[in-house]
């Protein structure tokens, strides 16, 4: 399977810095988009340790099952067990961090991460970044949110419209940092070609409705012009958090 991938962030239109991290290894069919929370700088260190400690563990696992000291998860293959691997790491690397420095403390990160294997995309991720997959002009969620709003939703107690509106939408159940271990939810897809990955922050998914989302997508073949097109929408919408996205397509 062959990709093409690009990825763009930006600041936005209220934040002072940028607290999104974000990684397009296409050597190792490795993307990821990470949100860090603490204010300060804080949110940009544990996004950054994230990105880097997940590549550095993907490119060090290639020969082997990847996933010591985690066990082997049997429901999913090799790459996305060392997906999760990965992101457990992350978090371990975050905490580390707190403890040597009081400064950083409190501060987490969400992370959403796609890797390529043959036909085969894995998909691992932590907090309310999101993973859309758009095939034949369909646009498909495939990650659910770790957030209080979300877990509303799943009982029945707020509707997705009332959840975008409120007050405690950025609350987040699940994060690295967060807890001493942290459970990456995981999934796998069987990739056709002309499949379009979306990996992005919230920032780009509380400003721009999933309609405009895959009409941007859909509209056109270049995937720089559509990146840059949908942080553009972000910010023309208000720009209230930093945003980021990648795309990723199938050949």
């Amino acid at each position: 399977m062959e990709l093409k991938a690009i990825g763009l962030t930006h600041v936005g239109r209220q934040r002072q810095h940028n607290e999104d991290a974000f990684l397009v290894a296409d050597d190792a069919k490795l993307f990821l988009v990470a949100d860090g929370m603490g204010g300060h700088a804080a949110g940009e260190i544990a996004s950054r340790i994230a990105v880097d400690s997940i590549s550095e563990f993907i490119l060090h696992t290639k020969e082997d099952d990847g996933t010591w000291p985690h066990a082997y998860d049997e429901h999913f293959g090799r790459a996305t067990n060392r997906l999760m691997a990965a992101l457990r790491l992350a978090n371990t690397r975050v905490l580390e961090a707190m403890r040597k420095d009081a400064r950083l403390r409190g501060m987490g990160t969400t992370v959403v991460a796609c890797m390529a294997d043959d036909s085969t995309m894995s998909v691992a991720h932590v907090g309310d970044s999101r993973a859309y997959l758009v095939r034949k002009g369909q646009l498909s969620r495939l990650t659910n949110d770790h957030s209080w709003v979300f877990e509303q939703v799943q009982a029945g107690m707020l509707t997705e419209a009332e959840a975008e509106k409120h007050p405690l939408r950025n609350v987040i159940t699940r994060a690295l940092g967060g807890a001493l271990s942290v459970t990456p939810d995981a999934a796998e897809v069987q990739s056709e070609p002309g499949d379009v990955y979306l990996l992005c922050s919230d920032g780009l998914t509380g400003m721009v409705p999933e309609e405009e989302i895959l009409r941007i997508i859909s509209e056109g073949s270049d995937l720089e012009k559509a990146c840059q097109k949908l942080i553009d929408l972000a910010n023309e919408r208000g720009g209230l958090d930093n945003v980021t996205a990648i795309l990723v397509k199938t050949t």
